[in-house]
């Protein structure tokens, strides 16, 4: 196959020397908080749409084929395969990058990203895991990685939707990208490898989530889709941060995919997310940003670019990280999901059973008026808290969940608590409720953490038969209880049937792989 000729790459290099390249070639400025601004084009969030997957030998009887996982011939990718690398050889300068995917060294992957601009090769190094200098002596890549914006497919010619694109390919174990200068396409490409391939080769879970560690070495895992405060809790002045969004669980540890964080900017401030907002500082990616009159304060109220404002930083950026970016076997796991209807409550206990359901079910609600003729709640469903990534069914992920739940954690009985939080609304559905408050939240997970509510009483949701505490903590008794917030228990009752139906529809199409047990932990209309 061609490659890239090597006079032209500049491998490695340190982010002041990227920065200052950016800098030089008007890609980017640096902002009021040392960190770097840039504008990534057209594209401001990933488009899943043109993410493709060569269908080959490996793949076919494998993948789960649909609408998320697109095939895509090889002889397209051969083609736009060699479109990158006449392109690139074009260019005066690659910047390259090896990184590695994968803090337990048992499952790594040694990974080598092209690019064509030099901020993508600052994403590079601070999203992934950087190689000791030693280690860079002896570098060999397991998989490759092409980020070129300036490469344009020909839709049809290429069998593409349009002329952006990413493409995986597992017999070449390589990533192709084109069209777009979003960096997220690079960290979720590399994020689909290794869903594919930690669960088929390893037994090891993959999972979007988060994860941190308290003082006693007590692992917790936090599962979110974007609005349900996953990165918010899970950045614990109190415990240790993993990492923030990609991780596997094995058979020893819980271990980071990653050697940084990629967060949400919009509205951020040190009130409300301290941890986030100091670690913008010089080395700091910022993407999509406004700024202040001045045109250097950075304005993360400013959504004029896009509302998917995001910052890159490397996790040493935070003062409290898990040494190694791993830790034991998660004592405690919480589902977050932000539900706009008001009828979850916003703590309960989920069975194994019930643990497999939602997580296949993968639930949060967009409120209205967060998108055009969106004039009530809209339930979302996205499996596994990460559907675009997972090229396998979603099935095989949580009966890989429910093993795990039931092989038990590090200490004790060995049991796993897992629980469904709702930092959503309460008192009736957006418009008419109230938004849960987030002191009530952090101390509801404090109170598991602490295994205090271990201790309490609970009763029974009719309707979705999850088990709510009577008591916690520094948290009212009355808000306990969704049912008991409403004005009016009759309008609640309609309005959690409602939700229930939803959950069934969403979930017919997993009951031909799903088991008898996690189907029937789905909730029961009455």
């Amino acid at each position: 196959m061609k490659e890239i000729k090597k006079q032209i790459q500049l491998s490695n290099l340190q982010p002041a020397a990227l920065v200052e390249k950016t800098i030089t070639l008007g890609q980017g400025k640096l902002s009021s908080t040392g960190a770097l601004a840039v504008k990534t084009g057209k594209f401001t969030g990933r488009s899943p749409k043109d993410r493709f997957i060569v269908k080959d030998s490996i793949t076919t009887d494998l993948v789960d084929w649909g609408d998320i996982n697109l095939p895509i011939s090889a002889k397209s990718y051969d083609a736009l395969y060699d479109q990158i690398i006449d392109y690139a050889n074009s260019l005066d300068t690659v910047y390259v990058r090896d990184v590695h995917a994968g803090a337990n060294p048992n499952y790594r992957l040694n990974v080598k990203v092209f690019t064509e601009f030099p901020w993508q090769s600052i994403f590079a190094y601070n999203m992934f895991l950087r190689p000791s200098s030693r280690d860079l002596e002896s570098f060999e890549a397991d998989w490759k990685v092409y980020s070129f914006p300036g490469v344009l497919a020909d839709a049809s010619k290429h069998g593409t939707r349009q002329e952006n694109f990413s493409i995986i390919n597992f017999t070449e174990k390589t990533i192709i990208i084109g069209g777009t200068a979003y960096t997220g396409e690079i960290k979720k490409g590399v994020f689909s490898v290794l869903n594919f391939l930690l669960p088929t080769e390893n037994n090891v879970l993959p999972m979007h989530c988060s994860a941190n560690v308290g003082n006693t070495g007590d692992s917790a895992l936090f599962f979110g889709l974007s609005g349900t405060g996953k990165t918010t809790l899970s950045n614990d002045p109190a415990r240790r941060l993993i990492g923030d969004d990609e991780h596997g669980w094995s058979k020893e540890s819980v271990f980071n995919f990653e050697g940084g964080c990629y967060a949400k900017t919009i509205d951020l401030s040190a009130t409300k997310e301290p941890q986030i907002f100091s670690a913008i500082k010089f080395g700091a990616l910022l993407e999509n940003i406004g700024f202040e009159a001045d045109g250097c304060t950075v304005d993360y109220e400013d959504v004029s670019i896009t509302q998917n404002t995001r910052v890159s930083y490397p996790i040493y950026h935070i003062d409290n990280i898990m040494y190694k970016s791993r830790g034991d076997l998660p004592e405690n796991i919480f589902f977050l999901t932000c539900d706009a209807f008001g009828v979850l409550p916003p703590i309960s206990k989920l069975t194994p059973e019930q643990a497999m359901y939602h997580f296949i079910s993968g639930y949060t609600a967009k409120i209205a008026g967060t998108e055009v003729g969106v004039n009530e709640p809209k339930a979302t469903f996205s499996a596994c808290f990460g559907a675009p990534f997972l090229p396998l069914n979603p099935t095989v992920y949580a009966e890989l969940l429910g093993e795990k739940i039931k092989k038990g954690s590090r200490t004790g009985d060995g049991t796993i608590n897992v629980w469904l939080i709702n930092t959503g609304w309460t008192g009736g559905a957006y418009g008419d409720g109230n938004r849960i408050e987030l002191s009530f939240t952090r101390a509801m997970i404090k109170a598991a953490l602490n295994g205090e509510l271990n201790k309490v009483d609970y009763h029974i949701h009719p309707v979705f038969k999850l088990a709510i505490p009577k008591k916690c903590p520094d948290v009212p008794n009355a808000v306990l209880n969704p049912r008991d917030t409403w004005r009016n228990e009759g309008e609640y009752d309609s309005t959690a049937n409602k939700l229930a139906q939803l959950f069934s529809d969403n979930f017919e199409k997993y009951k031909d792989k799903a088991n008898k047990e996690t189907i029937e932990a789905g909730p029961a209309l009455i």
